[in-house]
């Protein structure tokens, strides 16, 4: 099969809007020349493209993109998934929990990976929008617990101080393969980047607060809790910028 030409109507297709077709034209490549000329074509596809089609996850089904897609390529696609400016952020939970834990994956790789662009953080923030309260707790306490909630948020100074401490829960307890394991793997295992989520997070609870940002619109939990701190990056991790290439979505 022509890669090239493989290539062109895969964009062509989604381009359309007929992500099915463009899925189902890799799947056949994968199926007649093997996972290794697939990998060749997802390493020239533009990210936007890889994204068009892993967002649309279908949880019944295992799809062989999401299973080929490697911690960059999936890096590149997850920062500008933003542009589509889905408020629910649905689609990023379910494309990131089906890929980040497939069997054959290191979540670590992928989290690495997220956190090396620009964005990164910002995009971790948004898949747990609606879980804000739980996360607090979890930095604060080491358990997702709120009940005993006092409405204390721990300062940047304090979430570093805290954030070596000896694990409350094991990740046995809460290996869902959601949020819960991805807030504990991100905590234990790449601390910076959970502290740099959250304080975006933060940020942007605090800028819908004020008015300027619709990000919370869709919270289930929304409890009100706003940092007065800021952070250099924490702050507001720039969106991911648009290239040329990625500005068609």
């Amino acid at each position: 099969m022509n890669h090239l030409a493989l290539i062109e109507r895969t964009q062509s297709l989604i381009a359309s809007g007929d992500i099915v077709g463009a899925e189902a034209a890799l799947v056949e490549l994968a199926d007649t020349e093997g996972d290794s000329a697939l990998m060749v074509v997802l390493e020239q596809l533009p990210a936007k493209d890889i994204l068009a089609v892993i967002r649309e996850y279908d949880n019944s089904k295992e799809s062989v993109i999401n299973l080929m897609v490697t911690p960059l390529q999936f890096a590149r696609a997850v920062v500008i998934e933003k542009q589509y400016k889905d408020l629910t952020h649905t689609h990023l939970r379910g494309m990131m929990n089906s890929i980040i834990f497939r069997d054959d994956a290191d979540p670590v790789e992928f989290m690495d990976a997220i956190g090396n662009l620009e964005g990164g953080a910002d995009a971790l923030a948004d898949y747990f929008t609606e879980k804000w309260s739980r996360i607090e707790a979890f930095a604060r306490s080491g358990t997702f617990d709120t009940v005993e909630d006092d409405g204390e948020i721990l300062s940047e100074t304090a979430l570093f101080a805290n954030a070596y401490a000896k694990p409350r829960i094991e990740q046995e307890e809460v290996a869902d393969q959601d949020w819960m394991e991805l807030a504990w793997i991100l905590r234990y295992q790449c601390t910076d980047l959970f502290i740099e989520m959250l304080l975006v997070l933060r940020a942007k609870a605090r800028a819908f607060e004020n008015g300027s940002g619709d990000e919370f619109e869709s919270m289930e939990e929304d409890d009100g809790k706003v940092e007065t701190g800021d952070t250099d990056r924490g702050k507001a991790t720039p969106a991911a910028r648009e290239s040329d290439e990625e500005s068609a979505i």
